[in-house]
């Protein structure tokens, strides 16, 4: 590693005294402003020759001049390979954000559907995440939504269970869904396990795009129905196979010449860019995502584009071939870079001509339109960002939003809830939810439950990042609630020493009618907006959001509360024991009468755990 030695030089010069100490060899440099802040993080093939580029006086794009000028260190760091070095880059920027790279905002995970072989009648369900229950995955899908479509359909074609291992077991008579005609009811035996297995068969072929050897299988069955005058079974498989026709429409492009494949593509306008990812699996299209990275303050689009392939990649199995809508600097080491992430080869094209093309031409067009609705959309925001510091007197319109509320029911299962929005409206992945943990607390507490959340928020900030240098400190807090809310949290932030942050509450008003909100500022008379003010709707937007995440995040603590049994407090007995113990017994309270042999005979359940599961239960009298 090479540290900076130069102290007042800057720009092209300090960049050209730095010439003397590099090699030739692959690596990654990053350059840094006065005050030691990461501008910009890049990889070389040979880091002598790329960091002469920017030693010249001119010749360089705005960015980069902007960069160069901005410059007064840099750091290097030298790789075996250029693959390493690329791979590096990516990490550092990831974990640095610096102001003039294209960074991918949007890095969640993709849903898979699990077909379960933990069990001799497999369960079918949405899965995310790491994939270490046994059994096959189908995916990636490009949202939740696109998931439960394809379930829906596929219970009603292929009637597998969705229920879980511990329900099965204890189900005496079939439920809904076996009336509904949504599941075999293997649960109470209406379908032998062979049976079964050839749903689970048609289901994973259909899946595996063999979806006409399907159709024609169903068809075959319901002619063979219908001659036999069976006709309630003719009409149960009629109806299968046209519900196996619904999510082929639904797929809308199942192209015959492309197998698996993402196809990648970008529009930039604006200095605003949108990438849009198709997933194609099986021939069969499981959806597309739409991604807004940051550009890196003008980046073009060949470096946007390996940008975002790079940390898209990051955590993700490419698949066999990329379709990209514009070409990119490096091919080689990228192909390579996703080839080691897949262990086994992935290619990049940029098509010109033929389906291929025709599918990238499709995702360019739906790139197209998306970014225009939301540049249209961010216009309409900044406008009511605008018209919001003008009602409550703010110095500016505020870039971070960040609006509080609290959910309970009679104090118990009680939540905080947070949430962010700004220029681009409602940023998901900065909620936050706030188990309160305070034991002082009465029931219904709300002034306690707020200030639990607010010191616990901003104390986070306060340590994180006491000279509010990044964009994680709110310009503005929403709090829902009247003077007494407002006069609260204002005498909490003023003990945390952060008096500077503007705040308004939000009380229900006359008749908690909407529209007749009052509003409330510390020290200052409250008032209401009128009725048909865009500016009133918008601060509606917030608070209901709030108020629905909230809401979101106590439901779910609440049903994890009601179904928690007396197992999760045996000790050494995890999520998979107490899966094996519930599977094997039924219940809980099964568990808690059975005996030490019995106990002993469970699969996965060692005499140790036995015995301590054992003693947990009959120990207490």
């Amino acid at each position: 590693m090479t540290e900076p030695t130069q102290d007042k030089v800057s720009g092209h010069a300090l960049i050209q005294s730095y010439l003397k100490t590099l090699t030739a060899q692959p690596g990654v440099y990053r350059m840094l402003d006065a005050e030691g802040r990461v501008l910009y993080v890049g990889k070389a093939r040979n880091l002598k020759a790329r960091v002469s580029n920017y030693a010249r006086p001119s010749g360089h794009s705005a960015r980069i001049a902007r960069m160069i000028h901005a410059t007064t260190s840099m750091m290097f760091l030298t790789t075996r390979t250029e693959t390493e070095a690329l791979l590096l880059e990516q990490n550092l920027i990831k974990q640095l954000k610096p102001y003039f790279n294209v960074l991918l905002r949007d890095d969640k995970s993709f849903p898979n559907i699990l077909v379960s072989k933990e069990h001799a009648f497999p369960q079918i369900k949405k899965h995310r995440g790491a994939k270490k229950e046994k059994g096959n995955y189908y995916g990636p899908f490009a949202s939740a939504g696109a998931v439960n479509r394809t379930l829906n359909q596929l219970q009603k074609v292929f009637l597998l269970r969705n229920c879980s291992d511990a329900m099965f077991q204890s189900r005496t008579r079939p439920c809904l869904l076996y009336q509904i005609k949504r599941c075999a009811a293997p649960c109470v035996g209406y379908v032998s396990e062979a049976e079964y297995g050839a749903l689970v068969g048609d289901a994973e072929r259909f899946l595996q795009g063999r979806s006409t050897q399907v159709q024609t299988k169903l068809a075959a069955e319901m002619a063979e129905a219908s001659e036999a005058m069976e006709f309630e079974r003719a009409a149960a498989l009629r109806d299968r196979i046209k519900a196996l026709t619904q999510i082929q429409q639904v797929q809308g492009i199942n192209p015959r010449g492309v197998a698996e494949a993402d196809v990648v593509a970008l529009h930039m306008e604006g200095g605003q860019a949108c990438v849009q990812v198709f997933f194609i699996r099986a021939n069969q299209s499981w959806g597309n995502r739409d991604f807004y990275p940051r550009t890196g303050s003008g980046a073009e689009e060949p470096e946007v584009l390996e940008a975002f392939l790079g940390q898209f990649y990051a955590d993700k199995e490419p698949p066999r071939l990329v379709l990209l809508s514009h070409p990119i600097d490096d091919a080689d080491l990228m192909t390579e870079l996703l080839s080691d992430r897949a262990g086994r080869r992935v290619e990049i094209a940029v098509p010109q001509r033929g389906e291929k093309a025709e599918l990238v031409e499709n995702a360019a067009r739906n790139a197209r339109e998306s970014l225009a609705r939301r540049m249209s959309e961010s216009a309409a925001q900044s406008k009511l960002l605008e018209g919001l510091a003008e009602a409550f007197d703010l110095d500016a319109p505020p870039r971070r939003i960040e609006v509080y509320d609290n959910s309970h029911i009679m104090g118990t299962n009680a939540v905080g809830g947070m949430i962010v929005a700004g220029p681009e409206g409602f940023i998901k992945s900065q909620y936050r939810k706030f188990n309160i943990k305070g034991t002082d607390l009465t029931p219904g507490d709300d002034f306690g439950m707020m200030k639990e959340v607010l010191t616990r928020r901003f104390a986070r900030l306060l340590k994180e990042d006491p000279d509010r240098e990044t964009e994680a400190w709110p310009d503005l807090l929403l709090i829902d609630g009247g003077a007494g809310q407002v006069s609260a949290v204002a005498s909490i932030m003023e003990e945390m020493g952060v008096e500077d942050i503007a705040m308004i509450g939000v009380a229900k008003g006359i008749d908690r009618d909407a529209g007749k909100e009052e509003f409330h500022r510390p020290g200052k008379r409250p008032f209401a907006l009128p009725h048909n003010a865009p500016v009133l709707y918008f601060v509606q937007r917030l608070r209901d959001e709030a108020h629905r995440w909230a809401i979101g995040a106590h439901r779910a603590k609440r049903a994890k509360a009601v179904g928690a049994t007396p197992l999760d407090e045996v000790p050494g007995v995890g999520a998979a024991r107490k899966r094996a113990l519930l599977r094997h017994f039924g219940s809980a309270k099964a568990v808690a009468r059975a005996g030490l042999e019995d106990l002993k005979a469970v699969d996965g359940i060692s005499a140790a755990t036995a015995q301590t599961v054992y003693d947990f239960f009959h120990a207490k009298g």
